[in-house]
């Protein structure tokens, strides 16, 4: 039976909406949800029992609350203060875009301000607190000799000791097997390096064979670099003779390179050189070298003078 009821008040509902809005009575705006007004207790004689249930009659000293007014502004602040405003004044006139604020107004100078206020009270709270406890008689700094008591025990500190120390060894382990290993490494190359060296020594050893073979080098000192070096004239004497004829035949058939035409016409230096002219010498007359001149050549004795010469030097 109840059910029905408000099935029957639910539809009446529907109806009288729909007839209103037919009638052009609901309106957007027209209806709004009123919100509940949220009522705030202020119980002044409770919030005065509760605290002075938790209010303890404590001395100055264990309280340390004070109200003082701002130290003095320092200069060098004053100094800073004034410069933040010309800088601000100058970043506000450059650009129309930023909202442009009185000095006093500005929010950029307002926070600098407030620090400095900030910092001032806290100047002005020591140096009016230090004198209080001064006057009270009562230390305001550290003494030299001064021995506070170690929060962690000795039991602890020794275990916190060997922990660092065990940290250590195996820094130190490891750090020398890191020296080992680039040790490892450095001997290795050396060692690569080395085998370099001797074999680009060994080609250079057959290269220098290879051209006193061919007669290209006339001297030996590529076999033994550390002896004292041999003279040329040793080094000329120590040369193969066949090797050295051969190679200067070779020279006169072939030359040594570069251009051979017009090698062998006279210039003005050539044509004036006389240093290879021989004076020819006397017919019938002996020269230095015991010849006789051109016109008489020296003959074989017979055979019976060479007999006689022969048994004389018997």
């Amino acid at each position: 039976m109840s059910s029905s009821e408000g099935e029957s008040d639910y539809n009446s509902s529907d109806e009288e909406l729909q007839e209103a809005f037919a009638e052009g009575k609901l309106k957007p705006g027209l209806n709004a949800v009123e919100p509940k007004k949220r009522q705030f207790k202020n119980n002044v004689s409770a919030m005065k029992q509760k605290l002075n249930e938790i209010k303890l009659a404590l001395p100055w000293v264990e309280r340390l609350d004070m109200i003082n007014v701002p130290a003095p502004l320092a200069p060098e602040l004053a100094l800073q203060m004034q410069e933040q405003e010309v800088k601000r004044a100058k970043q506000l006139k450059g650009n129309k875009k930023l909202p442009q604020y009185a000095p006093e107004e500005d929010p950029v100078l307002n926070d600098f301000r407030r620090e400095t206020m900030f910092h001032r009270q806290a100047q002005g709270a020591v140096m009016e607190g230090i004198a209080r406890l001064k006057k009270l008689g009562l230390p305001t700094t550290r003494p030299d000799d001064y021995f506070a008591q170690m929060a962690k025990s000795d039991e602890h500190m020794q275990k916190v000791r060997e922990k660092l120390m065990k940290k250590q060894v195996i820094a130190q382990r490891s750090e020398r097997v890191r020296q080992l290993r680039q040790q490892r490494k450095v001997g290795k190359q050396m060692q690569i390096e080395a085998n370099l060296k001797k074999h680009a020594e060994k080609r250079k050893m057959l290269e220098e064979v290879k051209k006193y073979q061919k007669g290209i080098r006339r001297d030996l000192d590529f076999l033994d670099d550390k002896k004292k070096p041999v003279s040329n004239k040793a080094a000329l004497r120590r040369v193969d003779k066949k090797a050295q004829s051969k190679l200067k035949m070779k020279n006169s058939k072939y030359g040594f390179g570069g251009k051979k035409r017009g090698s062998k016409q006279n210039t003005r230096s050539s044509s004036a050189d006389v240093s290879e002219y021989k004076r020819p010498g006397n017919p019938g007359k002996s020269s230095k070298s015991g010849r006789l001149g051109k016109g008489k050549v020296k003959q074989r004795p017979g055979k019976n003078r060479r007999v006689q010469m022969k048994s004389k030097r018997k």
